[in-house]
C-alpha cells in the first residue's frame, strides 16, 4: 500500500478527531474527569513507554512488558506503535495488513490486530517494505489521531504506548492528546543515553504525566563460555538517575543474544522463553508497572482536556 492509499484509507473511516488544550488550568484536571471516547472509552490506564534516545531498546521493553502483561499477569492489554516515522511494532509482534474496519457503530473504528494476547495499532501496517513516511507534524498528529481514538480497542487493563524518540513537537502533542496513566522511561546504563532520558523525565513532568520508574536495559553481558559478567555500558547511571527523581528502577534487563534473536523473529521471549530468566526480568517490570498504577489511583493529575468529535 503505496503512503497516498493509506492516508485515503484512514479518511475512509469517516470520523474527525480533535484535541483541545485550554491554557493554564486545563493541565490541572484530575485523570477522572478527561474525556476518553470512541475506541478508548473502555480502557482504563495508558502507559507511555519512552525513552526520548533512539536505540536503547524502547520498543523491544514495550513489546515484551506488554506481552508479559497479558500473559503472565492476565491483564486485558493493548500495544499502540506511536512511532510514525519508524514503526517497528508490526516485525516485533508478527503482525502485517492492514485493519478492517468495524462499522456497527456511528463511526467506523478499526480494529487492532491480535497476537500474543495483546491487541496491537502501528501505522506500519499501512506502509510496504522500506517505505518512507516524509510527512510534517499536522499529518503526524492527525494519523496518531485516528489509530489512538479510532480503534476499537475494548474493555482493556492496559494500553502501552510505544512512544517515539525525542523530546519536541511530536513527543509534547502526543503527551497532550493521550490520557496518560504515568510513563515508564526506559535507558541504558550510559552517561550519553541518561542524559537525554532526563530530558524525557523533564518533559513528562512538565505535562504533568506521573513517572512510573526507570527500566535499565542492556545493564550487562554474560558470557556463555564462562559465565563472566561485564557492565559493558557502564553501572549504576539509571539508579543515580532514578534517585535523583526519587523513582525506583523498576527492573533490569541484561544484554542477550536470544532478545534480539526473539524480536527479529516476531516472537518476544516472554512469550517464546516464558519460564526462561528474561521472560522473568520482563515480568518483574510489568508487574511493577502494574503496581504502581495501581497504587496511583485516582489521585493522580494527568495530560489535558481531550475532546473527541
Amino acid at each position: 500500500m503505496t503512503r497516498r492509499r493509506a492516508v485515503e484509507w484512514l479518511a475512509g473511516a469517516g470520523w474527525r478527531c480533535m484535541a483541545t488544550a485550554a491554557p493554564g488550568a486545563a493541565r490541572q484536571q484530575p485523570h477522572h474527569q478527561i474525556q476518553k471516547k470512541l475506541g478508548l472509552k473502555d480502557v482504563q490506564h495508558i502507559v507511555a513507554i519512552t525513552s526520548a534516545k533512539g536505540g536503547v531498546g524502547k520498543s523491544t521493553t514495550a513489546v515484551n512488558v506488554a506481552v508479559a502483561m497479558a500473559t503472565r499477569l492476565g491483564l486485558r492489554v493493548g500495544l499502540l506503535d506511536a512511532d510514525i516515522h519508524g514503526p517497528s511494532i508490526p516485525t516485533l509482534m508478527n503482525l502485517r495488513g492492514k485493519p478492517e474496519l468495524d462499522k456497527a457503530g456511528s463511526q467506523a473504528l478499526m480494529l487492532p490486530k491480535e497476537n500474543f494476547r495483546v491487541k496491537t495499532m502501528s501505522f506500519g501496517f499501512f506502509l510496504e517494505g522500506d517505505e518512507p513516511v516524509v510527512w510534517r507534524g499536522p499529518m503526524v498528529n492527525n494519523a496518531f489521531d485516528k489509530m489512538l481514538f479510532g480503534t476499537q480497542w475494548g474493555p482493556l487493563d492496559v494500553l502501552v504506548v510505544d512512544m517515539p524518540p525525542g523530546t519536541g513537537d511530536a513527543q509534547i502533542n502526543l503527551g497532550q492528546r493521550i490520557p496518560l496513566s504515568g510513563a515508564a522511561l526506559v535507558s541504558t546504563p550510559q552517561d550519553v543515553a541518561l542524559i537525554d532520558v532526563r530530558r524525557g523525565a523533564q518533559m513528562f513532568l512538565k505535562l504533568r504525566v506521573p513517572l512510573l520508574g526507570l527500566i535499565e536495559n542492556m545493564s550487562h553481558h554474560t558470557c556463555s563460555k564462562c559465565g563472566h559478567v561485564e557492565r559493558i555500558f557502564g553501572a549504576g547511571g539509571v539508579q543515580r538517575a532514578a534517585s535523583d527523581y526519587g523513582l525506583e528502577v523498576l527492573g533490569e534487563v541484561p544484554l542477550h543474544v536470544d532478545i534480539q534473536a526473539k524480536s527479529d523473529a516476531g516472537t518476544p521471549v516472554v512469550a517464546s522463553d516464558p519460564r526462561g530468566d528474561l521472560a522473568a526480568a520482563y515480568s518483574h517490570i510489568a508487574e511493577r508497572i502494574h503496581s504502581r498504577l495501581q497504587q496511583l489511583g485516582s489521585s493522580q493529575t494527568a495530560a489535558p482536556k481531550i475532546t473527541v468529535e
